[in-house]
């Protein structure tokens, strides 16, 4: 077996067949021979790009979308919003049990669980039907982009898809991202479902995330939601809400959750305290 000295030199014993590769790793003080390699996820360290608050369903796109961005080094805060006592605590269940497995690509995290079923109530009285989840996700932004300043956070993030549900044409994404100051990152915009659960099934998210629960998306929805919205129109629909009460509520009434790994100890905080 001939060994050339060089810096990663793969070098094959028992003959022409190459029945085992010896790769050879050459420092200054250290030499290290290993006999195979691994592919790990890639990516950047975490955190060096800045933090990013990023809208957690408990759908199957946004811990994927979330993933993505820890991967390029963002610190990723979660905000999720819950309808709770309208409908039940399965949402929120689902989502602590999702920033738990995600937490094991940066370490720690900071779940923001805000109630939304007032809010939605306040809606349903004042916006017209169609209309209603259009404003639903734009005040979703402004209330998670609220925290996101609280958080020093230079973007948000979420797990929209284009076309894949009738709030998430090109017309209703534009609508909705324009309630937003911050930048909108949307990693997963133009994969397609097939895609998306493949990579959640390598995260392991899927199983948690298919899990029926009520998801406060589902409340209050209207039978024809609009697919083509105008922002005059919604912004005209808006008027009618006390938009800045019902954002700094929301914010004032999140409860916060940390989360460390290895998951040693889960701690509640209120809001003030974490400020």
């Amino acid at each position: 077996m001939a060994v050339v000295m060089n810096t990663s030199d793969a070098v094959t014993a028992g003959g022409a067949s190459g029945e085992l590769v010896i790769h050879v790793e050459l420092l200054t003080d250290n030499a290290f021979y290993f006999f195979g390699k691994e592919k790990g996820s890639g990516g950047l360290p975490t955190g060096t790009a800045g933090r990013v608050a990023c809208l957690l369903s408990g759908g199957i796109d946004s811990p994927v979308a979330a993933y993505r961005m820890m991967k390029r080094g963002c610190a990723v805060t979660f905000v999720h919003f819950h309808s709770y006592p309208i409908l039940s605590r399965a949402s929120q269940e689902k989502a602590r049990e999702l920033v738990t497995l995600l937490t094991a690509w940066q370490q720690r995290s900071r779940l923001y669980l805000v109630p939304f079923g007032d809010i939605q109530q306040q809606v349903v009285l004042a916006v017209p039907g169609p209309m209603r989840v259009v404003v639903y996700r734009r005040l979703m932004l402004r209330i998670a982009e609220r925290i996101a300043r609280l958080r020093q956070c230079q973007a948000l993030v979420t797990g929209d898809v284009v076309g894949q549900v009738a709030s998430q044409t090109l017309e209703n994404l534009a609508v909705v991202g324009s309630a937003a100051t911050l930048p909108l990152f949307r990693p997963l915009i133009g994969m397609d479902k097939d895609e998306i659960i493949a990579e959640a099934q390598r995260l392991g998210t899927y199983p948690i995330s298919i899990i029926p629960d009520q998801d406060c998306c589902t409340l209050f929805t209207p039978r024809n939601p609009l697919t083509r919205a105008r922002l005059t129109e919604i912004e005209a629909a808006e008027k009618a809400l006390q938009i800045d009460e019902l954002v700094g509520r929301a914010v004032e009434d999140a409860a916060v959750e940390q989360f460390e790994f290895p998951p040693a100890r889960k701690k509640m905080e209120s809001l003030a305290e974490v400020r």
